[in-house]
């Protein structure tokens, strides 16, 4: 049997769409436990990585590439063939792909955590393309785990799953407070590097201790002067121009092939 097997959705009223797209509403995501995960890419490296998908939609006649029927033809789960219109009315309007796929999240205490390597905090990151850009970030470094401290941004936004180009579904994240990450490296004798335009050593001449973690402050905020305080040493990026700071993303990436280039 292939898989078309299934009828066509032809309707934007039917149980599934309209579970679909109430996903696009953190409400709908945080009540379900599930998010969208849209284009080809992306749900490639969410089955390769082993997530739970509850459910496949495509448009046949907008998905035509030979890698979209090749992942559709391994799925575990038949996927629900959609006409182009339901798909339309279901796809990100900026870049409409003709695949999406509904996933369980999944949720990481720090308290079921084990010790890993070298990682990244962020405190109430406000921006999701700026986390998701970070988890691509760490990607491409080696750096596996990212804390996201004192709620901000939540991980499942569009724009996170999105920004991260796949790599969300390889990483290990982990909501915590300031306080109950402060303990957890603590207790596991990671140095912790904040960032901070006010910081008086220059980030190159800093050469982290293994493992380390890399903190950095909110976009709008930073990092208070508590939270600094409590960080074993920070860092600063140097502006030359009229900015103040660099964008938070940008702030990561310089950071983190600083760190781990370093030996």
């Amino acid at each position: 049997m292939g898989v078309m097997d299934k009828p066509f959705i032809t309707s934007t009223s039917n149980p599934l769409i309209k579970q679909a797209r109430a996903l696009r509403q953190k409400k709908a995501r945080r009540e379900s436990g599930m998010f969208l995960v849209e284009g080809i890419r992306h749900i490639g490296e969410v089955v390769e990585a082993g997530w739970d998908v509850e459910s496949v939609l495509y448009a046949p006649d907008t998905l035509t590439s030979s890698f979209a029927h090749k992942l559709i033809s391994r799925l575990t789960h038949k996927p629900q063939p959609v006409s182009p219109q339901v798909m339309e009315s279901l796809a990100d309007k900026d870049n409409p792909q003709g695949i999406l796929a509904i996933v369980h999240q999944r949720q990481t205490k720090i308290s079921n955590l084990q010790p890993m390597g070298s990682a990244v905090a962020i405190v109430s990151a406000q921006d999701p393309g700026n986390v998701g850009t970070i988890l691509r970030t760490m990607d491409a470094v080696g750096i596996d785990t990212l804390f996201l401290l004192d709620g901000g941004v939540e991980l499942y936004h569009p724009s996170v799953v999105r920004a991260s180009m796949g790599a969300l579904f390889w990483k290990t994240v982990v909501p915590a407070s300031f306080d109950e990450f402060l303990h957890w490296t603590r207790a596991r004798k990671y140095q912790l590097i904040g960032a901070s335009a006010h910081a008086e050593m220059q980030y190159n001449l800093h050469s982290p201790a293994s493992p380390w973690v890399l903190v950095l402050g909110s976009e709008q905020r930073g990092l208070t002067s508590e939270q600094s305080k409590a960080l074993d040493i920070t860092v600063s990026l140097p502006m030359m121009g009229r900015a103040s700071s660099l964008n938070l993303s940008v702030a990561a990436g310089v950071l983190l092939y600083q760190f781990t280039g370093k030996k």
